[in-house]
């Protein structure tokens, strides 16, 4: 191949790979639809996101610095390169109960480094195209994870809301037990008026003005009550008057089988919060639609550059995602001007933002947990199915109890057996009369074909879960010579399915009893060919064929009494 073919064959491949996940002009002309709407969305968004970029990378164990680094690289690249016209990406709770571990066991570069990796896999998982995928995850493994990373970041304020320092337990809720009883051993009341003020500021002023951003002002005030007051709370501390330089000093390649696991949990954590984020903002739109696998390919790009510039791994933000659609949002170009917002308060306001207290910051997320949580939907899929109540229920506790990525797990595998259970109760094998199709000519041949023959009818698929039902019951089957199976409603064969209808088969056959089948479709009868199961004088293509050879086997075996002149 020459020199020429090959580039263009290179060519050919990289375009095919890249296909549908880059921006293109159709990005641009959203952009320019109405510029004016997504300028005062951007703005809103960055007030509403400039105090939870501060909690989360506070609450994450890399800094403030780190979250408000990550709100404004990954804010920016994933509006650019994402799938969806109206999400904003940056720190996120959800994101934070994954980071908190990892940073306490390998520190600030060893989580830089897991986010590189994980922007590495999420690449690599929108080149196979998997994002469709994420459709299949259950309304209630969402709620309940969702539900559980609220008590969880909840539960990761205790400590800085009462103004004592953090235990170094492994699992959340000791961490909060031992801070409790440290704050009743020496109780100090400052923090925690300070972080209830906020929380209730919040919450109150979200169901008075919806879009008026509280959480900004409430933190303003805690910081101005704090200097004014002299109140004896930790701050923030200083900031960085500028983004860090691009760096790769925290890479440590000898680190990768040891962080590899931390990574796979970080990217899938991404993948599956901003699908599921992107999926909210459809529905909040009514001519809006994600690209799923575009929209993996923007994450992936933005946690690939992210920790260059100290941040931490960032996904899609359901709160900030939906500020921005109320506001207003018609295109990414919001999501971009939300990101430039912050770079500017960042290189403007860095001062005053470090005297914020953390007191503040966790009344806000504090605030932000109790809106996380739809009570409403809660309740209506406890009240659903048993099925969808345990496995909302599973989910939840296991997020608290251990982490978040084994409760999904562990909520989707009980749900897939859920799913598989119902689907194989489904499964019927019904014995069905005769009639007249198997073409009996007098009522004496017509008694003889019913006393040896009978028939059953399969409905739903033949597979691993219901095949122990049907061999119990056909393996009852008693005083007959000829059983016919009736496979046209069979809607699926699998190899189990087909092994064990092979050993019923084997089982009457032993007792001297013949098996025909009829209506196989081709695509069962190649399965049950290639497993042995029914020889090729036993399946017919219709179930009246299958009956006249049946009496036929039926007369050779029995003397037919003559018809009545």
């Amino acid at each position: 191949m020459s020199t020429a073919l090959a580039t263009a064959w290179t060519q050919r491949r990289l375009t095919a790979l890249f296909h549908g996940l880059l921006p293109g002009r159709a990005d641009l002309a959203a952009m320019r639809r109405d510029p004016r709407r997504d300028l005062v969305a951007g703005v809103t968004v960055a007030i509403v996101a400039l105090p939870l970029a501060l909690a989360f990378g506070v609450t994450s164990g890399a800094g403030a610095q780190a979250g408000l680094a990550t709100a404004i690289v990954a804010g920016f690249l994933a509006a650019v390169f994402g799938g969806s016209n109206l999400q904003v990406s940056g720190p996120t709770g959800a994101m934070t109960v994954v980071l908190v571990p990892i940073i306490a066991q390998f520190g600030v570069n060893g989580v830089l480094f897991v986010g590189l990796l994980a922007g590495v896999m999420l690449l690599g998982l929108a080149l196979a195209r998997v994002g469709r995928f994420a459709a299949f995850v259950p309304t209630p493994v969402i709620e309940g994870f969702t539900a559980g990373i609220a008590v969880v970041i909840a539960l990761q304020q205790i400590p800085a809301a009462l103004g004592v320092a953090a235990g170094s337990a492994e699992r959340v809720w000791q961490v909060a037990a031992e801070a409790v009883a440290a704050f009743v051993r020496a109780p100090s009341w400052e923090a925690p008026l300070v972080a209830l003020l906020v929380a209730a500021v919040m919450l109150i002023g979200a169901q008075w003005r919806p879009g008026v951003p509280f959480s900004l002002i409430a933190v303003a005030l805690a910081a101005l009550a704090a200097e004014t007051l002299e109140l004896d709370i930790a701050r923030i501390g200083a900031l960085p008057a500028t983004l860090p330089a691009p760096s790769l000093d925290f890479l440590d390649f000898g680190a990768i089988a040891v962080l590899l696991p931390a990574a796979l949990a970080v990217a899938a954590l991404a993948a599956l919060e901003s699908l599921l984020c992107a999926s909210v903002a459809d529905t909040m739109s009514a001519d809006e639609r994600h690209e799923p696998d575009r929209e993996l390919f923007g994450q992936g790009v933005a946690n690939l550059v992210t920790p260059l510039f100290g941040g931490v791994p960032a996904t899609g933000a359901i709160a900030r995602t939906a500020v921005n659609v109320r506001a207003g949002a018609r295109s990414r170009l919001s999501a971009v001007v939300h990101a430039l917002v912050l770079a500017v308060i960042v290189f403007a306001l860095a001062g005053l933002v470090a005297r914020i207290p953390l007191a503040a910051l966790a009344g806000v997320l504090l605030g932000t947990t109790v809106r996380m949580v739809q009570i409403g939907s809660l309740r209506a899929i406890a009240r659903s199915t048993r099925g969808d109540a345990l496995v909302m229920v599973l989910t939840f506790t296991v997020t608290v109890a251990l982490d978040l990525i084994t409760a999904v797990v562990v909520g989707i595998g009980v749900a897939i057996l859920l799913a598989v259970r119902a689907v194989a109760r489904s499964v019927q094998v019904q014995r069905v009369p005769l009639g007249g199709a198997a073409g009996a000519q007098t009522d004496e041949e017509r008694r003889l074909l019913n006393e040896h023959i009978v028939a059953y009818r399969f409905e739903g698929p033949l597979f691993f879960a219901a095949a122990h039902r049907f061999l119990l019951q056909l393996g009852a089957v008693a005083d007959v010579q000829v059983v016919i199976l009736r496979m046209s409603q069979v809607t699926t064969v699998d190899a189990t399915g087909a092994q064990v209808l092979g050993e019923v088969i084997k089982q009457l056959e032993q007792r001297d009893i013949t098996v025909l089948l009829s209506g196989v479709r081709p695509q069962h009868r190649r399965v049950f060919t290639a497993l042995g199961v029914a020889c090729e004088g036993s399946v017919f293509t219709d179930t009246p064929s299958a009956i006249a050879h049946a009496r036929h086997l039926v007369a050779g075996r029995y003397v037919l009494p003559s018809a009545s002149p």
